[in-house]
């Protein structure tokens, strides 16, 4: 072995880095991927850093009360106007709700999260109407709020690594690594 810290992959910087971005935001989207073995080992040092640092900043958020302003809607979901000094104007509802504040270290942490990450759309299975109905995932959120509470004292060790035999075409090891 050489003295680099991390493993080439046979790419260029960017092309790894890139791939590495994609098979751990998978994986952590997904909880499961099907890859080879020594990508797996890569992606699992960034992986498990990743959850480290959510599972750290997790709890830290403020639940704050704010008051939003929302646009009138009628019966048949268009925004009601009304007419003031011959101007049409949307009529705004104050609404009363309460958002999760990030305290400083949890909004550092968030972002960089989103720093690695890549953005997930999430795409109605069935294929139809897939312009309106797809929605941005926010991965940070996914992050403390479903993947870090599995983890709460666990010392790292978030993914598991199983074999799976060797590629019929390169004869390389294929293995899937899952959140544990």
């Amino acid at each position: 072995m050489h003295a680099s810290g991390y493993r080439k992959l046979g790419k260029t910087t960017p092309q790894r880095k890139a791939l590495l971005r994609n098979q751990v935001t998978n994986l952590l989207y997904h909880g499961k991927i099907k890859t080879t073995e020594t990508r797996a080992k890569e992606v699992r040092r960034i992986a498990e850093k990743l959850i480290t640092i959510a599972v750290k900043e997790k709890d830290n958020f403020e639940e704050v009360e704010v008051t939003a302003k929302v646009a009138k809607k009628d019966a048949s979901g268009k925004r009601v106007k009304e007419v003031v000094n011959g101007k049409k104007v949307t009529v705004y509802d104050e609404v009363k709700k309460t958002v999760k504040k990030d305290k400083p270290s949890r909004l550092a942490a968030r972002r960089q999260l989103l720093a690695y990450l890549y953005p997930v759309t999430e795409v109605p299975a069935d294929g139809k109407k897939v312009r309106s109905l797809s929605k941005e995932v926010d991965m940070a959120e996914k992050m403390f709020d479903e993947v870090a509470p599995k983890f709460v004292g666990r010392n790292g060790g978030y993914t598991r690594i199983v074999k799976l035999g060797a590629r019929k075409g390169d004869g390389a090891m294929e293995v899937f690594i899952e959140l544990v």
